[in-house]
């Protein structure tokens, strides 16, 4: 038997708030363990062991983005999981359903960090061999922050940033439930894809400021929170934009 739709809705709110918070805990012991670093470390070779392997290097960057993702991005698509939810809670297997969203919405940021890294390594393997890049690392992080802040004045963030603040319209326009397993997955990959397109580039700031600041990383969460969650969310991507350029030229002038 079925319970009813308000306890289940807090179920799996209190559920989500659990994994978040899991999470959150396994970044704040990467701080606090040698281990740990692998995790959290995942931008630079410094904190690894020198016998890490290519393999070790890539599941280290993998489980460590996979808990930024629960920590970060899970709780700001948490309406949508809800609403979604509540549609399909008369449903057989209805959570089932609400774990393939889940699933989908975090094998794209998944996916996307597996390009991240790919391309991080190509960048580093490039660096390595010029002696001015080597001797003038600061310009990668001037660089991803006056990208990051450019890109919050963009059309595409804002579109996307759109889709991902109506998570009731994004639902009615792709739920048919003829075919409900396979529409709660592509659901959360397509939820995913948006939210990737709006929040990316917050999400490399962490390869600027260094993923083992849980300060910064508690504070972008809050960011792309109130971004997507939030009426007047909107606003706030124009000043943050202003912030992260003029961070870039800090960086600049600093050097």
């Amino acid at each position: 038997m079925a319970w009813p739709r308000v306890q289940d809705n807090r179920i799996l709110a209190a559920l989500l708030s659990s994994l978040a918070a899991l999470a959150w805990y396994a970044l704040w012991l990467g701080e606090k363990t040698p281990f740990g670093h692998m995790l959290l470390h995942f931008h630079s070779g410094h904190h690894m062991p020198m016998a890490a392997s290519g393999w070790t290097l890539a599941l280290a960057f993998v489980v460590g983005w996979t808990l930024m993702t629960i920590a970060m991005m899970l709780p700001t698509s948490s309406p949508m999981i809800l609403l979604f939810q509540r549609m399909v809670s008369a449903r057989p297997g209805a959570n089932g359903l609400v774990a393939l969203l889940i699933v989908g919405y975090l094998w794209v940021w998944i996916a996307f960090g597996a390009v991240v890294y790919l391309l991080s390594r190509a960048v580093q393997s490039v660096v390595a061999g010029v002696p001015w890049a080597v001797e003038h690392a600061w310009v990668g992080g001037a660089v991803i922050l006056l990208g990051a802040g450019l890109f919050q004045f963009s059309s595409l963030k804002y579109a996307c940033l759109d889709k991902c603040r109506s998570p009731m319209s994004f639902l009615v326009e792709r739920w048919r439930g003829a075919r409900p397993a396979k529409e709660a997955l592509r659901l959360g990959i397509d939820h995913g894809i948006y939210c990737v397109g709006c929040c990316w580039s917050l999400m490399l700031v962490m390869m600027a400021v260094g993923t083992s600041s849980l300060a910064w990383m508690l504070g972008l969460a809050l960011v792309m929170a109130v971004e997507k969650n939030f009426s007047w969310g909107r606003r706030l991507s124009a000043p943050v934009g202003v912030a992260l350029i003029a961070g870039a030229g800090v960086l600049i002038l600093q050097a």
